[in-house]
């Protein structure tokens, strides 16, 4: 499938929001995916994800998770500065301040012509963001790829305390992991699981791949796993698909 590619401002109350919206060409309405990059922001490894998850017939908008600082604007490098600078960046945000954002998007998204109904996804921190995006109640399935975080409150400046909100939870749910994740072990994996299904949700769909790395789904670096890769995304179209009729 053909796609269209723009990035446009997203008004919030702190300032625009740099998107990415990638799209089906032809015009029509489809469904619309959330979806949170890792740390680094709008990369093209990144961007070349959402371009195939947007090629299986989705509207995909990508907004940056640091769009009022002092990396806004920038696709960090995958070395040793652009992962300090990002995690600075995380360490200077609050959960509100994650939160409005969201809010400011899924907002946008929800008055779009062509967007049939609301889904979230993201990749690490993105991943964590993606979770709580599914506290919106118009979010209607949400895809968390190796999210980091949610077993100690970790996101940015505070604790951000999500997996206490799970009850908030409305929509499905599905998380991948990667076995070797140093990042979200067993235990870790263990811990969110057992609170999810205290919060109600023992429906919650949970895939651990064999021999995953953290960022298996990253295609720059040796920690890629292509044919993980492929599987994630099949798994995370079906379970869209099947929430999208």
């Amino acid at each position: 499938m053909k796609l269209v590619e723009d990035v446009v401002s997203v008004p919030s109350a702190a300032g625009e929001i740099r998107t990415a919206v990638i799209a089906p060409v032809g015009g029509g309405r489809w469904p619309g995916v959330l979806l949170y990059t890792d740390i680094f922001q709008l990369t093209e490894s990144t961007l070349r994800t959402a371009r195939r998850l947007a090629a299986s017939g989705f509207v995909v908008v990508v907004p940056e998770i640091y769009p009022h600082g002092a990396v806004a604007g920038v696709a960090l490098e995958f070395d040793d500065a652009g992962k300090k600078a990002g995690l600075d960046a995380a360490a200077a945000t609050t959960t509100a301040a994650f939160d409005a954002d969201r809010v400011a998007v899924l907002d946008w998204m929800a008055a779009r012509d062509d967007v049939t109904a609301l889904f979230a996804t993201g990749f690490c921190l993105g991943g964590h963001l993606a979770f709580r995006a599914a506290f919106d109640q118009r979010v209607e399935a949400t895809v968390c790829f190796y999210p980091t975080g949610l077993q100690n409150g970790s996101l940015g400046a505070d604790d951000a305390g999500s997996l206490a909100r799970a009850a908030d939870i409305a929509g499905r749910l599905l998380i991948v992991f990667g076995s070797n994740d140093p990042h979200v072990p067993a235990g870790a994996r263990l811990q969110i699981v057992s609170a999810l299904y205290a919060a109600g949700h023992d429906d919650v769909e949970l895939h651990v791949y064999r021999g995953g790395e953290h960022a298996f789904m990253r295609d720059v670096g040796p920690r890629h796993d292509p044919e993980l890769t492929d599987l994630a995304l099949a798994e995370a179209v079906s379970f869209f698909t099947a929430r999208s009729t």
